[in-house]
């Protein structure tokens, strides 16, 4: 009999730790029903479709595989069964402000490069790689292996004994194992000071950092054990998913659906019940849903503020205002007439000294004069994402939480990210957009119920790590239950996956 036989669960949101919970307590027996709030399931990872051009709204890299295969495989499934993959080549293309004397718009240098070019390639061939980081510092290519080693290292412990293995309690880690498993791991200082120990060239460390956006943080306060995202990137590579990330998270919603699970869309909850033997959860849809327990993949603040009355809250206003989070982003779609070569399907574009542009996102929030950011160009690889002759772009530039994104902020803002992509990547598309949708700080706020409209959540400071995270139990309702980007492990739809499957442990365990 499985250990969730005769039990109702209501997940709240279908973002990856929904979906992955859904999947989890449907295969151990539970009657699951997901209430998503909008019309379409993945969360952050919706897709936006617009006179033939099809956009990830959300999350565009598909790093991790192995988690993905894990999860897959616990169903005895494959990703495959689900949608395939293509490795990308490069993994990503970096353009460096300052590169005065390059011509705009010339092919990257790849192997010729050097320090005046500053247009570099990431492949999946390490030595192409390691004779880049010489060409900025010599000696720098077998520093790259070193650093590596020792990400490989963080990555494989870490994941098993620290990632999938969820230690909410001071007491959970006073396991002398623990002692064992963690010897040798970069776990102490910040990833500023980590990178400066292998490399010196400013731009070195910040191909070493970038992956950074990714958790939420910024060098000088992200552990350094998170160095293991380096693994992920040179070493497990970067792939691209058919029909982009909403389509993987199609694909786990159609195998939430072979378990059992059923989905209501276009179901805003606005409140949950809980009393005496269950839960009712409110929507603004036709019907509430009743159920033994409930899990919520929604804000973990919005779900605590908002949707339970002040005696069922484990954290009060000022926790939530105390807390550092990680940006928001200020997003441009854009659909363009005719190539916009030389990007490469994932582009970064950085200044020299990007210190300042953190520095306008944790410590005087403001929109960033001299903007790091990200383009993705889908259709680089997908000929589906965009009409024949037309390129699917869209640009990131992540940004404080919580900033006035008024109308007339964000004209002048589109202006300047436009401008700098022309500057400083030979790539003038001001006369060749076609399709635009803007996306900012009000809509996660309005469309995820993100907390001061954060894109990711919680960032990963060294006091928001690990069990400091909010927890995957309520302490202050028994039979609710969290998960998702706020909770462990953290931040990234890899992440969200693992969330998902350790509260699904703790509903089965609390059940037995």
């Amino acid at each position: 009999m499985n250990a969730l036989s005769g039990r109702s669960v209501a997940v709240v949101g279908a973002g990856f730790g929904g979906l992955s919970t859904a999947c989890y307590l449907a295969d151990a027996g539970a009657d699951v029903t997901v209430v998503e709030k909008n019309e379409q399931v993945g969360g952050r990872a919706s897709a936006l479709e617009r006179d033939g051009f099809t956009f990830d709204m959300g999350p565009s890299w598909y790093l991790m595989p192995d988690v993905f295969e894990r999860f897959f495989a616990d169903f005895d499934r494959t990703p495959t069964d689900y949608y395939e993959l293509e490795q990308l080549d490069p993994h990503y293309r970096i353009f460096f402000k300052d590169n005065a004397g390059r011509r705009p718009g010339r092919d990257p240098p790849g192997l010729d490069v050097n320090t005046d070019g500053d247009v570099i390639d990431v492949t999946p061939d390490r030595e192409q790689v390691k004779r880049i980081f010489d060409a900025y510092e010599p000696g720098a290519g077998e520093q790259l292996d070193e650093y590596l080693a020792q990400a490989r290292e963080n990555y494989e412990v870490g994941m098993e004994h620290f990632v999938y293995e969820d230690r909410p309690r001071i007491r959970d880690w006073l396991d002398p194992d623990l002692a064992q498993y963690a010897r040798g791991l970069t776990l102490l200082g910040s990833m500023q000071d980590h990178v400066e120990h292998y490399f010196d060239h400013p731009k070195l460390q910040q191909v070493m950092q970038y992956t950074l956006v990714f958790l939420g943080g910024a060098p000088n306060t992200t552990p350094a054990l998170y160095n293991l995202m380096s693994h992920v990137d040179f070493n497990l590579g970067v792939y691209y998913p058919e029909g982009g990330m909403s389509g993987v998270a199609q694909g786990m919603a159609e195998l939430a659906e072979e378990l059992g699970v059923e989905f209501r869309t276009d179901h805003p909850v606005t409140r949950i019940h809980g009393f005496r033997g269950g839960f009712e959860v409110e929507t603004d849809g036709e019907t509430n849903v009743y159920a033994d327990e409930v899990v919520s993949d929604a804000d973990y603040a919005h779900t605590e503020q908002e949707l339970l009355p002040p005696a069922k809250r484990q954290y009060d206003a000022d926790y939530w205002e105390s807390r550092t989070y990680a940006p928001s982003a200020f997003l441009l779609y854009l659909g363009v007439e005719g190539d916009v070569d030389p990007l490469a399907h994932h582009t970064l574009v950085l200044p020299s000294d990007w210190t300042t542009h953190f520095d306008q996102i944790f410590e005087t929030p403001t929109w960033p004069d001299d903007p790091a950011y990200y383009l993705c160009v889908a259709s680089e690889t997908d000929d589906s994402v965009a009409p024949e002759g037309h390129s699917n772009l869209f640009a990131l530039v992540p940004v404080a939480p919580g900033l006035d994104d008024t109308p007339e902020v964000r004209e002048e803002y589109r202006d300047l990210v436009l401008d700098d992509v022309a500057e400083n990547t030979g790539v003038d598309l001001r006369d060749r957009i076609v399709v635009e949708e803007r996306f900012s700080v009000s809509e996660f706020a309005e469309r995820y119920n993100s907390y001061r409209g954060t894109a990711l959540g919680l960032a990963h400071t060294l006091r928001q790590t690990s069990l400091f995270r909010p927890p995957h139990r309520s302490n202050a309702l028994d039979g609710l239950y969290f998960t998702g980007a706020y909770t462990t492990p953290g931040i990234g739809v890899p992440m969200c996956l693992i969330s998902g499957e350790l509260t699904a442990d703790y509903v089965i365990e609390d059940a037995g």
